[in-house]
Formats: C-alpha cells, structure tokens, sequence
C-alpha cells in the first residue's frame, strides 16, 4: 500500500456500508434515459456531488449495482448520487465467453472489444456530464469510479484536456498505461488485484503527481468490485467491502 497525503489522520467520510448481499440483490435506484445513454441512477436528491460510475465489460450486474448503491449511502457525512450510464446500449461482453477457451470465443471477443474501445466513452464522458448537471443542477462537483474496462476509461478521461471530473477511481483497472499517470491532474486512488500487472501499477504509482492513493489486494481475482466479485466466498466479501470504504474515505479526504 502507498499513499501520497492521503494517510494523515483520520478520514472525514464515516462509512457505514450496508450489509452485502451475495445473492438475490435488489438494486435501490432506477433506470432513466440521461444524456442519450440509459443510466442506472441511485442516490438522494439533493446530493451536490455526483458520481459518475463506468461499469466493466459485463454490464450492469447484482454486484456492481451493490457497488454504486454503497457508494450512494454509505458515508454520514457527504451523500452522492451515482450515475451508471450504459456505454454498451444493451450488449454487454456475454459472461458465458469467460474464459475464451475456444478459437469461436477469442474471435467473438476480440470482435466485441473492436467495438467497444475505452476511448469511446472516454471521448464522450465530457458530454454526458454536461447533461447530468443540466439534468441535476443541485450537483456542483463531479467524481468518477471505474472498473476493469472502466477503470481504462477513467485512465484515459483524467489524463485528458476535456477532464471534468474533480477526483477519481479505478478499481482493478485493465490496461494500465503509467504514462498517462502523468498527466492526471486531480486527485486519484487506484486499487489492483493480485491478478493485475505489478510493475505496470508500481509505475503508474510513481508517476502519478497529485494526492493519491495506490493499493494491491493481493489474494483478489481481478474484477471482485464488480462482475466478477464471489459475494458468496467470505474473504471475497471482505474485500469488497474494504474495497469501497477505502474509496469512500479518499473521497471524504481529497474531495473538496
């Protein structure tokens, strides 16, 4: 674990994360239309901070609702909404084509992702902004969390000229490039997995230049804040718990 001012005393959010539901979950938000996307949305009305939430290649799935409807309700002291927009409208990476143990399978994978490159909704996230806040005027400041694929596009959206964002997540992100670390200019916490490339997030650390915060979970599969997060295991559990009070006490920290 490495932290850049982000360690000094206690953190500001009081996370109190609701019980985690490892089967059967029934998401507390709703679905509308936003910015032409569908978007799952959860969270109080009068929040005045909105979070922008960039689900992986799977789509909208029990556990990364769960993860939207925590970072919604979870801390005393700072209410968010979350806005989980749908990048791939309705055709999410099929679960079934993991692992791509046949020669069908690769091809119908690497067909998808030509069809769906971060930099898409990366190039997009500016826009889509602008119509929550015109949509939400009561939200003043703009924070993101990504996941695996979506951790890539927050990657890319930070590192950018058309940034809107004022903090931002990525958890177990795919694809880490330490040269846009660089160029983010706000503050930034990146958790991994133990299944993520080691030396490519202790780069992506060192040159990062804003408070941060850069965490390994090591006995976690990649995508256990998300999709592919076993709520049913104990220790998964745990950590996925962990996961999103770590977030939410960075943003409590970093976020002004």
């Amino acid at each position: 674990m490495s932290t850049m001012q982000a360690t000094h005393g206690h953190s500001q959010a009081c996370c109190n994360i609701p019980p985690v539901v490892s089967e059967g979950y029934v998401p507390k938000g709703s679905y509308e239309e936003l910015g032409g996307l569908k978007s799952y949305v959860t969270g109080p009305e009068e929040a005045t901070k909105g979070i922008v939430a960039i689900f992986d290649i799977f789509g909208y799935f029990d556990q990364t609702l769960q993860g939207a409807d925590i970072l919604a309700a979870s801390d005393h002291h700072q209410k968010y909404k979350v806005f989980m927009p749908d990048w791939f409208n309705g055709s999410p990476c099929p679960a079934e084509w993991y692992p791509p143990n046949t020669e069908e399978k690769q091809k119908d994978l690497s067909e998808w992702f030509g069809k769906n490159m971060p930099q898409g909704p990366a190039a997009a996230l500016p826009g889509y902004v602008a119509a929550l806040g015109a949509a939400n005027p009561s939200i003043t400041s703009w924070g993101l969390i990504g996941y695996c694929w979506g951790g890539k596009v927050a990657e890319i959206v930070t590192s950018g000229e058309d940034n809107p964002f004022n903090i931002a997540a990525a958890c177990h992100p795919a694809m880490v490039d330490p040269s846009g670390a660089e160029k983010i200019p706000v503050p930034y916490i990146l958790l991994a997995s133990g299944e993520d490339p080691a030396e490519d997030v202790k780069q992506f650390e060192n040159k990062l230049k804003v408070p941060h915060h850069v965490e390994t979970f090591g006995d976690q599969v990649h995508g256990w804040m998300a999709a592919r997060a076993d709520l049913s295991d104990p220790r998964v559990q745990e950590e996925y718990i962990r996961g999103y009070k770590t977030v939410l006490e960075f943003f409590g920290k970093h976020w002004n």
